[in-house]
């Protein structure tokens, strides 16, 4: 048996079983398993709470009775939900062969589901040497069987009914006009208050920002932290500053009411999840659990082996295709499936997941079909960001039958195209039809495409057509960090502006990029707070900003509450109800999906591809729903004479969207749209028009084009 000391006195503990790894609650107490192959010795460190300075007990794990292969494990009895523990590893300490073993520092369970901060957490002490017990963040047992989810399940919802609002937990509700109680502002119980809002608007699924457990003090700079969370310490635990409970089991708890929550609204839960690095950066960086674990096991290292492999542009990289981090990968995204409730998962820079130990790019990357076949993900929304900073573009060419990808190319060309660029019109007409010259090798449906203008990463809709560069110097990096192509326009007047005339083109032209958005067949994403003109005053790299450049002022909504309108009643019409004939039920996507395209120019059948073009129109006509949409994007600065079709099998032709006109005339509710007369519409300058009619029965073809 092996001795936990505890306070003076003795308890027996067990000998534990090395399946399953992490902290599991039986009857009788928990069992402890973790992985270390190079380990010689391992302690588990018990607390009485999340503040104290030293541990209440030490369980010594040893090789001739705590190991299998090269699992440690140990049972305590007595133990519940709610324990807080953590580890101190022993071993060799050898740089320069990629060892970094230290007993003196206190380290996280990779598997452990829930984690606590104490006040006194300090990354600079994790990073120096010494002792770390009174500074570091400590793991917590959960009992995953102890909640009660009333019958819910994800959703499972089609792609084609799918509209993602990506957004951040903390900043959609931490402004104090947010109407949240003061301490539950920036909460995932602040989240639940606002999902009547996110259903008014007609969403359909939230993409959250980072939501593992990260270090908010990953940031440089004095004053600044890491606000978005793409530095992760555990992949199980939700991050526990976004709890509005203080105790250990308060964020798990609080999560799953959200989810919860969210489902009963029919919106479904996406995770933004980092796998490809961690925030034990460098080898200067901190040691917080994987490097003091087995360094070369969860690591890419470089051939000098005291130095990270930096795929990720963040210090490390994750070896995601060792065997070991793929089993904890999955078994993570299980356990996010099966004991969180989540519907689907967004990776970060997901091309990493594609390299070897040593870097190089696989055909058939192990981890990446892992997940693509595992039983209890089918079903679930994989979506890659794929490609990572070191190069790897993998947009129209990533692995496998189930993933849908970020449409980098949709964001670029319809930018270019609707800020008037030369030679984008040809590219961004096949944007608008899923993008079959990037798809179509793989046969896959329109929806592989995730089509957005604008995420996280990058300008707010609002700033992309208010200014022409970047204006990062709160970040302090001298304004040298951002991305420099934003292929953005301030509309004639860098930043904020009083004339009537700029403000006016201004939100034409963010109307323009939403209804493009939402008019294109592929699954529409649009940012927190565009709908109402969210602006970070011009700063695109906001990662370390926690304060009103980021958060969602809620004081825009009713300002801009005709761009709210119009952003939902386009999602109205995006999943629709009682869109086709006869009140049938289809969404737009689908019947975008049936229909046959036509190209024209400002004459029927004569598209205009010549480099200098900045008119697109398309005609789609579904003969199983009887209608015909005519679209005219113009994003030239004159007004054009568009001519309509016009043959015995078209009926009237009336208009649903002209982005040039005021709200409410901007769009209107499907059953309410305006006949417009004549044989020709006058689509005024940077404008976006949705004309619709019905058609009579044997008019197909009458739309023509090509």
């Amino acid at each position: 048996m092996t001795r936990a000391k505890s306070g003076g006195a003795v308890t027996d503990a067990g000998v534990g079983e090395s399946a399953p790894l992490g902290a599991t609650v039986t009857g009788s107490g928990v069992n402890f398993s973790l992985y270390s192959r190079h380990a010689t010795a391992v302690e588990l460190l018990l607390f009485e709470g999340a503040e104290d300075a030293r541990e209440s007990r030490v369980v010594t794990l040893r090789p001739e009775t705590n190991r299998t292969y090269h699992y440690w494990h140990v049972f305590v009895p007595g133990l519940r939900a709610g324990q807080v523990y953590a580890y101190r590893v022993h071993g060799e300490f050898d740089a320069a062969n990629g060892v970094r073993f230290d007993p003196l520092k206190v380290l996280l369970d990779p598997y452990g589901r829930a984690v606590v901060v104490p006040k006194g957490y300090a990354r600079g002490a994790a990073c120096a040497a010494g002792d770390t017990v009174a500074t570091a963040m400590r793991s917590v047992v959960v009992d995953s069987s102890a909640y009660d989810w009333e019958g819910d399940r994800p959703l499972r919802r089609p792609a084609s009914q799918t509209i993602v609002y990506e957004m951040h937990v903390r900043g959609f509700t931490r402004h104090p006009n947010s109407g949240v109680a003061e301490d539950r502002r920036g909460t995932y119980a602040g989240l639940i208050e606002k999902i009547a809002y996110l259903q008014r608007l007609g969403v359909t699924a939230v993409e959250l920002m980072p939501v593992f457990q990260f270090d908010a003090q990953d940031c440089p700079g004095q004053g600044l932290v890491n606000y978005w969370g793409y530095s992760p310490v555990s992949f199980f635990a939700p991050h526990a500053a976004y709890s509005s409970r203080r105790d250990p089991l308060g964020p798990v708890n609080e999560f799953r009411d959200m989810v919860k929550a969210l489902h009963r609204a029919g919106i479904e839960v996406i995770l933004d999840v980092v796998f490809n690095h961690t925030a034990e950066g460098s080898e200067t960086g901190p040691t917080f659990s994987f490097k003091g674990l087995d360094n070369p096991v969860y690591y890419m290292l470089e051939k000098d082996k005291s130095r990270y492999a930096n795929y990720s542009g963040t210090g490390n990289t994750l070896n995601a295709n060792n065997p070991i981090v793929r089993r904890m990968i999955v078994d993570a995204l299980r356990y996010w499936v099966e004991e969180m409730h989540v519907d689907g998962f967004r990776f970060d820079l997901a091309s990493i997941l594609a390299r070897d130990s040593s870097g190089a790019a696989l055909p058939n990357p192990p981890v990446l079909w892992d997940i693509e076949s595992d039983p209890v993900l089918a079903g679930t929304k994989l979506i890659a960001e794929a490609w990572d900073a070191a190069g790897l573009y993998q947009v129209g060419s990533f692995i496998g039958d189930s993933w849908t990808e970020w449409n980098g190319k949709f964001r670029d060309d319809a930018r270019s195209f609707l800020r008037g660029e030369p030679g984008a019109a040809r590219r961004f007409a096949d944007r608008l039809i899923g993008s079959p010259q990037i798809y179509s090798h793989k046969r896959r449906e329109a929806e592989q495409s995730v089509n957005f203008v604008t995420c996280h990463d990058g300008f707010t809709l609002n700033d992309l057509v208010s200014y022409e560069k970047k204006h990062n110097e709160a970040n302090g990096e001298a304004n040298r960090d951002g991305c420099d192509d934003n292929r953005s326009w301030n509309c004639g007047v860098e930043g904020p502006s009083e004339d009537a005339s700029i403000e006016r083109l201004r939100e034409r032209q963010i109307k323009n990029m939403l209804a493009s958005t939402m008019l294109s067949l592929g699954m529409p994403m649009i940012l927190m707070g565009d709908e109402a003109r969210r602006t970070q005053r011009g700063n695109n790299n906001a990662y370390c900003q926690d304060n009103e450049t980021s958060w969602f002022d809620w004081s825009l909504v009713e300002k801009n509450a005709g761009l709210v309108r119009f952003v939902r009643l386009l999602n109205e019409r995006r999943v629709l109800r009682n869109f086709g004939s006869e009140g049938r039920v289809i969404a737009l996507e689908e019947l975008l999906r049936r229909a046959e395209f036509g190209w024209h120019g400002t004459r029927v059948n004569e598209p205009e591809w010549k480099d200098d073009s900045r008119l697109i129109v398309i005609s789609v006509e579904s003969e199983q729903e009887r209608l015909v949409f005519h679209l005219i994007f113009n994003a030239g600065g004159e007004s054009k004479e568009v001519e309509l079709p016009t043959h015995p099998g078209i009926g009237a032709w009336r208009r649903w969207v002209d982005t040039s006109l005021a709200s409410p005339r901007d769009i209107f509710a499907w059953s309410e749209a305006e006949e417009v007369p004549g044989a020709a519409y006058r689509v005024e300058a940077r404008t976006v028009v949705a004309l619709m009619a019905s058609v009579g029965e044997g008019s197909r073809g009458g739309t023509g084009g090509g």
